[in-house]
């Protein structure tokens, strides 16, 4: 499964779609990038005199890249079809190091923790252009078919 494969075959709308690109991808690890734009719906509000993107935002960019893409690849090695999972997120535990302003460009890199059962594992940091780290810790999900 190509990266574009991958991420063509993530369940959100355009809106709400934190993966630009994936860049390395195997059985045990991806890293992928996204852009913040400067016109994202949430800087607005969020704060209203300096934006700058939410922890929230930050936690499901890692997620979408780090858990979902690479619970994606993995599920295609074992040649199931995902048109009918149901992806879930189960558990976060994220320590937060450095803000995220508007026109700034994250990379993420996840590496396995375990997938069985379905349930995939995975430690994740997030770093900027600069490769400083912005966040890191660890996200759980599971697909259910």
């Amino acid at each position: 499964m190509t990266s574009e494969q991958i991420i063509a075959q993530l369940p959100y709308g355009p809106d709400f779609l934190f993966v630009d690109s994936i860049e390395k991808l195997d059985e045990n690890s991806i890293t992928g990038t996204y852009h913040f734009k400067g016109n994202e719906y949430f800087y607005p509000s969020h704060f209203k005199s300096t934006p700058v993107t939410p922890g929230v935002i930050l936690t499901e960019t890692m997620a979408q890249i780090g858990l979902v893409s690479l619970g994606i690849y993995l599920i295609s090695l074992k040649q199931k079809n995902l048109e009918s999972a149901l992806i879930a997120l189960t558990s976060t535990a994220i320590d937060f190091y450095l803000p995220v302003f508007p026109n700034e460009k994250i990379r993420v890199h996840s590496v396995k923790e375990y997938f069985r059962f379905n349930k995939l594992k995975c430690a994740v940091e997030m770093r900027n252009e600069k490769e400083d780290l912005v966040c890191k810790g660890v996200i759980s999900g599971m697909i259910r078919f």
